[in-house]
């Protein structure tokens, strides 16, 4: 996998020269990771709440159709 890089280019003020000079920095990698986690669980759990708010408005409306094909796409969210 390649490296992701960010370059911040930083400027001198008056009085010093104008030939800018250039910083690198890496982002490490357990930042990448645990943000990437964060994200993916914080989807998860979005994801799963909005299905089941869904469901439970197509119980109350007892619209069985809605409610068999949620309950089909809620699947992967309860297995372990």
């Amino acid at each position: 996998m390649k490296k992701q890089k960010t370059s911040y280019i930083l400027v001198k003020y008056k009085n010093c020269s104008p030939q800018p000079f250039r910083a690198k920095k890496e982002i490490p990698y357990e930042i990448k990771l645990a943000a990437r986690l964060f994200l993916d669980e914080s989807m998860f759990n979005w994801q799963k709440a909005r299905l089941e708010r869904q469901i439970n408005s197509a119980i109350d409306l007892g619209d069985r159709n809605q409610f068999e094909e949620l309950s089909i796409k809620y699947q992967p969210y309860i297995k372990e």
